[in-house]
């Protein structure tokens, strides 16, 4: 399993987003967090805004596919998607994890 984050404007383009992917099979699950606080430099100026945190969690052999998916349906013109493999975790979650994405248990 891995976990992907991606920020987005607002809760429901999240939602939306989120829940077209989980459906395609391409997510076991996804956890949409309420607004953080994003400080970051984009072409050539700061900015300060309310985004919407999701994450992702992903069969590790599906993320080339949940990748290009989130691209296509991502708002942004560059999205930050941010893949980590934990070091750790419940065996029992991350199988149901990984079957999730292929079957959708």
């Amino acid at each position: 399993m891995l976990l992907v984050l991606s920020t987005f404007p607002t809760e429901d383009q999240a939602r939306e987003i989120v829940r077209a992917l989980v459906e395609e099979g391409l997510l076991a699950c996804a956890s949409v967090l309420p607004p953080v606080r994003s400080i970051y430099r984009w072409r050539g100026a700061v900015h300060d805004e309310a985004e919407v945190l999701a994450l992702l969690k992903c069969p590790a052999g599906g993320y080339p596919a949940l990748e290009k998916r989130l691209r296509e349906l991502h708002p942004y013109e560059l999205p930050e998607i941010v893949a980590f493999e934990p070091a750790g975790g419940l065996p029992e979650y991350f199988a149901w994890a990984d079957r999730a994405g292929r079957d959708q248990a």
